[in-house]
């Protein structure tokens, strides 16, 4: 079994208060893990400036292959929204215990 845990920073450009700016993380992780059902998804850090959010996805497998798979399409998923800019996407490789 193998695990990853990605850490995601968005900008969010259109976003003028920390009202818009819940309603739409909370937008995206909806969606996220609609898309994504096998993910967990939470909002860790920025979560008192506008227009900056990181979330933390956590993914596990039976192969790294899958967990290349679905770290691609979240990028592509992330890339193709109007509401979001994806800043960066990083990886931890999660060790399974022995």
């Amino acid at each position: 079994m193998d695990a990853r845990a990605l850490e995601v920073a968005l900008r969010l450009p259109n976003v003028h208060s920390l009202k818009a700016k819940r309603s739409v993380v909370r937008h995206v992780i909806t969606d996220l893990r609609k898309a994504f059902p096998q993910v967990g998804v939470a909002e860790v850090d920025h979560q008192d400036q506008w227009q900056r959010a990181t979330l933390g996805v956590s993914l596990v497998a039976q192969r790294s292959g899958v967990l290349d798979r679905v770290t691609h399409e979240i990028t592509r998923f992330l890339d193709r929204r109007p509401d979001v800019e994806l800043l960066s996407i990083a990886a931890s490789y999660l060790d399974p215990e022995p």
